[in-house]
């Protein structure tokens, strides 16, 4: 399965520690050399402050550099003492309950700015050491406080920068406490920041385009972890809308595996109220995975070109076997392996039996599944009768994906009248925590 392993492509637009589960899941199901693996997981690990755990990787690989863990661990517990010094007056502040309920009541950031400085004493400085003592922690392998300091300096903070930097690093820090709903939120919080930039640097094209390429990566953590009812629902509307679709064919069509895979892991889940049925997100990927073709290819996206491209059952079932073992070796999809292959199953029959009109069920039994309503038996033969369509029925299968066309033409309309971007809109590129639906990573919280 080493062919179709996407590690070398999801690494680029994750966070170090983020990526270090992925080298781990890669371990665990041996298909790289255990040398090569160890050499790359130290390699990514020596970037961070988790100094027991980096001591542990260099052992691994049989040093192949020095290096003095005393001095490192010793260097890594001063600046820890410095940061938590600074950050110190205004943590005594958000550990006080009557300064948080007096905070709570301010109302807006720029009345708590002033009561801070009138009864307080904390200045801009001061609060932004609370995100510099987060950002720390979280660099320590610290992840719970980290979450927790950050989460605070959200709430005090007026630097739009410093803000969207606090977010990823909330949301990392909920991936590996396990927090997927608090994450989800962080999730939506980074979408709205990026999608609605007001005039920052996050406007222009190349920031953006790169910006949704970073949290259409790092929210497969989220979104795979929700379950398979709501994370592949979540993931689907995110990933199908307009603007990241067109940040999938710009910069990471390898990304096209999770969105065939949402839609086939929850095609027979119940559908929130409101939404599209996952019959048209088939339908849709469909286009989307023949006119992607050429860019990226694999097992998974192949078996959906076969079945309702190609129609050819046959091929379908013989590339099904293969996607299976491509689903039960990727980090993200292999705690969803059994609902992919049942859901894959009932895709074939539904076009099997919408393209044939007499079945054999002899010795050599169809795919289909006895008992379906509209199939009579005689002589050992499936006879599929299907009622013809209302008028009324075929207007509303006409006119069922007008919306959606109609938001993306609009949507390519507005670009075209703006700054010129590739392809439409498509600006520019850019154990909890993981195994796609269930576990934690194993690297270790590690205090100086």
């Amino acid at each position: 399965m080493a062919e179709y392993d996407l590690t070398q492509k999801l690494i680029p637009h994750l966070d170090r520690h983020l990526a270090i589960p992925l080298l781990n899941h890669l371990s665990d199901i041996a298909i790289f050399p255990a040398e090569q693996l160890a050499k790359a997981q130290y390699d990514l690990a020596k970037g961070t402050n988790m100094v027991d755990y980096i001591e542990g990787l260099h052992e691994q690989t049989k040093g192949e550099e020095s290096k003095d863990f005393a001095k490192l661990r010793a260097e890594a517990t001063a600046r820890y003492q410095e940061l938590q010094e600074k950050a110190q007056p205004v943590m005594k502040v958000i550990e006080d309950p009557d300064a948080v309920a007096k905070l709570r009541s301010g109302g807006d950031k720029e009345k708590n700015l002033e009561l801070l400085r009138s009864e307080y004493q904390i200045d801009i400085d001061q609060i932004n050491a609370l995100y510099h003592f987060g950002q720390y922690q979280y660099t320590l392998g610290a992840y719970g406080p980290a979450a927790n300091l950050l989460y605070h300096f959200l709430l005090l903070s007026p630097s739009h920068e410093l803000n969207i930097s606090a977010h990823w690093g909330k949301l990392a820090s909920n991936i590996f406490n396990g927090e997927w709903e608090s994450a989800l939120v962080e999730v939506k919080d980074l979408r709205d920041a990026i999608d609605n930039p007001h005039g920052t640097a996050m406007a222009k094209p190349l920031a953006q385009l790169q910006a949704r390429t970073w949290l259409l990566h790092w929210s497969l953590f989220v979104f795979f972890n929700l379950g398979e009812g709501q994370g592949c629902q979540s993931l689907l509307d995110m990933f199908l809308s307009p603007a990241y679709l067109n940040t999938i064919q710009t910069s990471c069509p390898h990304l096209l595996r999770y969105l065939v895979a949402a839609a086939i892991i929850s095609r027979r889940a119940p559908k929130p109220a409101g939404t599209r049925g996952n019959r048209d997100h088939v339908k849709d990927l469909t286009k989307i995975v023949q006119m992607e073709e050429y860019q990226y290819s694999d097992p998974v996206t192949g078996f959906l070109k076969d079945l309702f491209a190609d129609f050819d059952t046959n091929q379908a079932q013989q590339r099904l076997t293969v996607a299976e073992s491509v689903v039960r070796s990727d980090f993200f999809l292999s705690g969803f392996a059994d609902e992919f292959v049942e859901n894959a199953r009932w895709l074939i029959s539904e076009v099997f039996c919408r393209i044939h009109r007499r079945i054999d069920i002899g010795p050599s039994t169809c795919p289909t599944k006895k008992g379906r309503s509209g199939l009579s038996t005689s002589s050992n033969m499936l006879h599929i009768t299907r009622p013809h369509a209302t008028p009324t029925a075929t207007l509303i299968e006409t006119t069922r994906g007008l919306a959606f066309r109609s938001q993306a033409i609009q949507f390519a309309m507005q670009s075209s009248t703006g700054e010129p971007q590739p392809r439409g809109e498509r600006g520019e590129r850019g154990e909890r925590g993981g195994r796609g639906g269930r576990g934690r990573p194993r690297t270790q919280e590690v205090t100086a």
